[in-house]
């Protein structure tokens, strides 16, 4: 028995010791390795994607979330409702989530009609901006600059990346004087027409979709 004893008091001796000498031992650093390319695969590090669960949570806008929030909350049948509550609460309480749905939808079909619209409004500032420069283009094709060379490639491409943006040119001739379209310039009289006719184009018009951006210049031909 005192055998064990001193046993019992050797071990509780060594137990303080150790404790002091990993308490004695210095702090090692750590070391963050922010290396873009893996040393030993030699593939390039996406620590991004490391966290794209996380991010995927909070992902999509307002709209959407809201949206997902009045979807799933359901209207209470009238069976469900617990015995003991006003029949007349519980019809209220479905008309108010009824009245938020709906003004919902109303607000979300506002926003990307207004999206819409302000896509639109960017494009047409863009067209508007280039046709000065269409109207010099013109000029040239008009005084045989542009029969061929790479100024006359630049230019077909550059008229075939407006038309992919809905941009129209009013040129044609021969057709029914329209003055949502045409600006007349000069009348003069015709032979052979019953109706004011265009003539001639001075100057090109342009539309994009149903709205004119320009009215193309004219002379009309009138019946005599």
């Amino acid at each position: 028995m005192p055998h064990h004893g001193n046993e019992e008091e050797h071990g509780s001796s060594e137990n303080p010791s150790r404790g002091n000498e990993h308490e004695n031992e210095p702090q090692k650093p750590v070391i963050h390795d922010n290396r873009k390319v893996d040393p030993k695969t030699g593939q390039a590090r996406h620590p991004d994607q490391e966290h794209a669960g996380a991010g995927d949570s909070g992902s999509g806008d307002a709209l959407s979330q809201a949206e997902d929030i009045l979807n799933s909350v359901e209207v209470p049948a009238e069976e469900s409702v617990a015995q003991g509550v006003d029949a007349a609460a519980a019809e209220e309480l479905r008309n108010d989530l009824r009245r938020l749905q709906a003004e919902y939808v109303n607000y979300r079909k506002r926003v990307e009609r207004d999206r819409a619209v302000a896509g639109e409004m960017a494009v047409i500032g863009v067209l508007n901006s280039l046709l000065p420069v269409l109207d010099d283009v013109d000029a040239a094709r008009q005084h045989g600059d542009l029969a061929d060379g790479p100024f006359a490639a630049i230019a077909a491409k550059l008229e075939a990346a407006l038309k992919t943006y809905g941009l129209v040119r009013i040129d044609e001739t021969g057709v029914e004087f329209d003055p949502t379209i045409h600006e007349a310039l000069i009348q003069q009289p015709g032979t052979d027409i019953e109706i004011d006719t265009v003539s001639q184009v001075l100057r090109s018009g342009y539309k994009s979709g149903e709205r004119v951006l320009r009215a193309a210049q004219v002379i009309v031909a009138v019946p005599a």
